[in-house]
Formats: C-alpha cells, structure tokens, sequence
C-alpha cells in the first residue's frame, strides 16, 4: 500500500483541543484537523471549500511518529471583545467590533503551546479521493498558502520533506521514511540537535487511527503499552468550528518498530 510521509518541526506548534472559556489548550501531538489543514493549504483548498475540508478529512487516514512533544508554554494575553446581549450571537470578528463597538471590553485569553516539538506524519489514502498522494506530495513541497503547525503565528522551522513509500502499514511506512536533517546545511550540528535536544529519551510514541492491525506488526506490539482513546479533531464543519470523534491508538516504544 502506498503512504505518504512528511514531517513536522517548529518552534512553536499548536494542536487545539477542546476549548472552554478563554482558555486554548493544546493536544501533546499533531491533531487531524490541523494537519489536513496544512495539506489543503498547501493544495490552495480555501476556508470556504467546506466540502474539500470534509472530503480531505474523511477519506485519508493518519497516523504520527511523536519523538518530541516539545516543553508547554502558555501565552496569556488581552483580548478586546463585546459581552453578551440575550441570546444575540456575533458571528464574525467584524460583528464584534462594530455591531458591539458600544460594549467593548477587555478578556485575558490562555493559549498553550508546544516549543521544540517534532512528529513525522504518514498518511493513507482511500479509492477515488480527490488528490492522489502524488499530488499532496507536490503541493506540500510548493505550498500556494503559508503553512503553520495549528496556529498562523507558528510557522515550520524544517522542509517538510515529503516521500512516498510503499509499505505493509504504518510502522514499516515510518520504518522506510528517511528525511534530511532538520538544517541541511548544517547536517551535523542538526543531527546532535535532533538525538540531543529532541530525542532526549529516545522513546517515540505512534499514534494511528483505524484499526490495530493497521499499524502492520501487531504481533511486535507490547500490549501493556498500547492505549486507545477517542480523540474530537475530525472536521465536522468547517463553518460551524464542529469537531467529530475518532478513535486513536497509541503506543510508546523505546526501541523503534
């Protein structure tokens, strides 16, 4: 089966969790939204275009190779902003500040980060998806929109490097996956940076969605290490901010697979 593979590095990310109030949490690795975000930024896919959004969503599957999920950092900041009125709703950034400009006030926003993270992504595609892997590939090493890692104020601090491969599931896809270092003209002080500062216990988590078998080596698995959980990151809709279920796996290993 075919993969495609890219990384993701930065110094700071931000993979969005549910949010409540002012305060932005972020998940501890990339979320599906946000990289197929990236990729149909890369393909020129605009923000209204909800049906490529719920198409790129729904018919690529994702797995990650999480080998840093970076030191948290949280930002807190004002924001100006209208209070309520009854059960009127503003539905733009522009409502606010001019249908509301009369009740103008001042909220303190939290936004969690994630500094010096880096993940590989790998994905799948189904029969009859709008792009082929191919055609990710190209897009994703001539973006036609910047590219940020969850957030317009994180930008990528490594070539995505994107490969294909064909393997017999997601670990042997990440087995086969050999990028560039994270600086190409300084290879050897990236290499240290990347086993040093990254990797610093050389432990990687993998997560995928699917099924377990959908990893390849369920027979090398150490159960005791493997977690599922259901994760809100699948679009939705795009226009209404609605996030669906999916169910994860993830298992952390030392050893590489």
């Amino acid at each position: 089966m075919d993969y495609l593979l890219f990384r993701l590095y930065g110094p700071l990310a931000s993979w969005g969790n549910i949010a409540i109030g002012e305060s932005r949490h972020s998940f501890h690795g990339p979320t599906k939204s946000a990289v197929m975000g990236l990729v149909a930024a890369a393909l020129g896919i605009r923000r209204e275009e909800e049906s490529q959004h719920l198409r790129l969503n729904r018919e690529y599957h994702m797995a990650s190779a999480l080998f840093s999920q970076g030191s948290l950092l949280r930002d807190y900041h004002t924001v100006q902003a209208p209070d309520t009125v009854g059960k009127f709703t503003y539905r733009s950034r522009r409502d606010e500040l001019v249908i509301g400009k009369d009740r103008l006030g001042t909220v303190l926003s939290s936004r969690e980060y994630r500094s010096d993270a880096l993940a590989w992504v790998a994905l799948r595609a189904e029969d009859g998806v709008p792009y082929t892997l191919e055609q990710i590939a190209d897009g994703l090493r001539t973006p036609i929109f910047t590219l940020y890692l969850g957030r317009k104020s994180c930008p990528l601090a490594a070539p995505l490097d994107p490969q294909l491969v064909v393997a017999d599931g997601f670990a042997e896809a990440f087995k086969k996956y050999q990028p560039r270092g994270i600086s190409p003209v300084l290879e050897r002080q990236s290499e240290r940076f990347e086993r040093d500062v990254l990797c610093r216990d050389q432990s990687v988590e993998y997560c995928w969605e699917g099924n377990v078998e959908d990893f390849g080596s369920e027979g090398r698995l150490d159960k005791s290490q493997l977690l599922s959980e259901t994760q809100h990151d699948r679009l939705n809709s795009r226009r209404r901010w609605q996030y669906a279920p999916r169910q994860i796996y993830h298992y952390r290993t030392k050893e590489g697979v």
